[in-house]
């Protein structure tokens, strides 16, 4: 009979003598809510998940299209209630203190600190420096007993390369000829191997922009494909204006309450990939956790229409719930979907147009 294979032995030589290798899964075991329970669901297939610790997600859109105010507002608050140190990395010195705490982000020096910088190698090096010191001091402790880190970037989109600065002083722009898309890849790669056995996640926003190409008009995704390709989680987002009240009452001409996003989730492992929710955002109150549901759940076949009411049969008790659309707009009455609702149950979320059409588009580096 030939002698059992000692792989212990080789897993000891390979964490040992190779740099950067690690053995064995690193499934995540933390995971930060969006503030949206639909596009949540939608990342993770779980309503109270969001975004993995391990890994870069990665929120792109318009300028106005809500990416702050999931990111550095929803993400990070509900990050620091789990305890998570958030490292705030400012590209376009926008992050008001005054903003982020009307948000619900607790700005005190133990809770986080904020960074302002325009370079990618100035924010390569920082997540370098804050990883290494990471490992130094807590690597041998078992994972669970490890400090927490969530780095957000605001914006990835804006930051420079040397060719930018020198092109810039020289008063001779002439781009950096694909340069900023090899490092973008080349940070983001680094910093997904670097986070996967590690307590460590990252959250970005980034830019989009309007194609130019008649024969493909879908907005593009700047940093280049292999910045994508490298990312773990891509969310989409497109901005409309918000014309309702709190009842759901339309509103007319310019009075506008706030943005309408629409988030499809073009890019994750943990659920059905490209499909997509609308959330509202009006200005006065924020987000509330449960917009989009509604139509998330007609729209699968979860809620159907029955006169002027919407109904919904529960499937553990078999109990009928009918409501008026204005009356299904609490939290009670949607968690009792929430908690039977499935991947299975999720189809393909058609929009409403052809003008509110999100595809993954990235530009070529």
């Amino acid at each position: 009979m030939a002698k059992p294979f000692d792989i212990s032995k080789f897993r000891k030589s390979l964490t040992k003598n190779i740099t950067g290798i690690s053995t064995g899964f690193n499934d995540p075991d933390t995971w930060i809510s969006t503030g949206s329970y639909g596009l949540n669901f939608l990342i993770s297939g779980d309503f109270y998940r969001g975004i993995p610790m391990g890994k870069v997600s990665v929120f792109a859109g318009e300028s106005g299209a809500g990416k702050s105010y999931i990111v550095s507002g929803n993400i990070a608050k509900a990050a620091q209630e789990q305890g998570i140190f958030v490292v705030m990395i400012d590209t376009e010195n926008a992050l008001d203190e005054k903003w982020l705490m009307a948000l619900g982000v607790d700005t005190a020096e133990d809770k986080m600190l904020r960074v302002s910088a325009s370079m990618i190698d100035e924010v390569a090096a920082i997540v370098h420096s804050f990883v290494t010191e990471y490992k130094a001091n807590y690597i041998d402790l078992p994972r669970e007993q490890r400090p927490k880190i969530l780095f957000i970037i605001d914006s990835i989109g804006m930051l420079l390369t040397p060719t930018d600065i020198n092109q810039f002083q020289a008063g001779d722009m002439k781009g950096d000829m694909g340069r900023k898309a090899k490092q973008l890849k080349a940070f983001v790669s680094n910093c997904v191997n670097m986070f996967g056995d590690l307590n460590i996640g990252m959250a970005v926003t980034n830019h989009t922009y309007a194609s130019q190409d008649m024969f493909d008009p879908d907005d593009k995704i700047t940093g280049g494909s292999g910045f994508i390709f490298a990312s773990s989680i891509v969310i989409a987002m497109k901005k409309f204006k918000l014309k309702e009240d709190e009842d759901g009452n339309k509103t007319t001409g310019a009075d506008i309450r706030g943005i309408r996003a629409t988030c499809k989730v073009v890019k994750t492992r943990y659920s059905k990939p490209f499909e997509s929710i609308k959330i509202d955002i009006p200005w006065e109150s924020g987000m509330n956790p449960i917009s989009g549901l509604f139509d998330l759940f007609e729209k699968s076949g979860a809620l159907t229409k029955e006169g002027n009411r919407y109904k919904y049969i529960s499937k553990r008790t078999g109990e009928e719930m009918k409501y008026f659309r204005k009356e299904w707009n609490d939290f009670e009455k949607m968690k009792v979907i929430m908690d039977e609702f499935t991947q299975d149950d999720l189809h393909a979320v058609i929009l409403d147009s052809d003008a509110e059409k999100i595809v993954l588009a990235t530009e070529e580096a």
